[in-house]
């Protein structure tokens, strides 16, 4: 018997997003899958639920690899399904499995046991951010969280604005929503006056903003990201 497909299942970045975030195929691979592992079992229901999900929930069988769960996941009991030929559908908690997602080890799992994977066309806040920014998209990097500590970030900060200068690079980062206003005023600190700064703040969503400004410019003008989802962007035009 041939093996099933893992299908990476991108989900909405913003509440009400649905219709700019699923395609036709979307609902015709979810009322073919019963079969998930998700990151959050209950916004995963609702997500499929949004997308057009016909088969009733009580007969979808979900696997859990949130925080906790990943401490003691059995890759066994996963794959079991997807191993007799059974497709298996990844969700992340919000945008791309398996892209500044926890998801990632999934797909791992699924190369080294041979199982197709799948990934479909969905939002990326991250690739948003980038299209949108009017920085370098041919040459780009993703960093992840910077430091917490002050120090250690403000030295991050300034080693990404020479790498960007010396190698014309894109450079992008995020933090938890909450700190975004601590690490956006660590960006004004502490890089030089002309640094290009792109803010991409709860994109998809009916209040989105994309704004790019110099750090001189943006010390200018007043911003609330506190709790907003937010991609930041640095690039330095030579």
């Amino acid at each position: 018997m041939s093996l099933g497909t893992l299908y990476l299942i991108p989900v909405p970045l913003a509440e009400n997003a649905e219709k700019q975030s699923y395609t036709v195929f979307h609902q015709e691979l979810i009322n073919h899958i019963d079969e998930y592992v998700v990151e959050n079992e209950k916004t995963a229901r609702r997500f499929l639920k949004q997308a057009g999900l016909k088969t009733p929930q009580s007969e979808l069988k979900i696997h859990d690899y949130s925080k906790h769960a990943r401490e003691i996941i059995d890759y066994n009991r996963i794959f079991k399904s997807a191993m007799d030929g059974k497709d298996l559908g990844l969700m992340s908690e919000a945008g791309c499995p398996g892209v500044a997602d926890p998801g990632a080890d999934i797909v791992a799992e699924a190369h080294k046991r041979g199982i197709k994977v799948v990934p479909l066309v969905g939002p990326s806040s991250i690739l948003l951010a980038l299209m949108a920014s009017g920085f370098n998209g041919q040459k780009f990097a993703f960093h992840g969280y910077l430091p917490i500590d002050k120090g250690e970030r403000a030295k991050k900060i300034k080693d990404l604005e020479f790498q960007s200068q010396k190698e014309r690079q894109t450079q992008i980062f995020i933090e938890t929503p909450f700190r975004n206003t601590a690490l956006f005023d660590d960006l004004l600190k502490n890089c030089k006056p002309k640094t290009q700064i792109c803010v991409a703040c709860n994109l998809t969503a009916p209040d989105e903003q994309v704004l790019t400004l110099s750090a001189s410019e943006w010390k200018n003008r007043k911003q609330d990201l506190h709790k907003k989802p937010t991609i930041f962007l640095m690039y330095v035009q030579n």
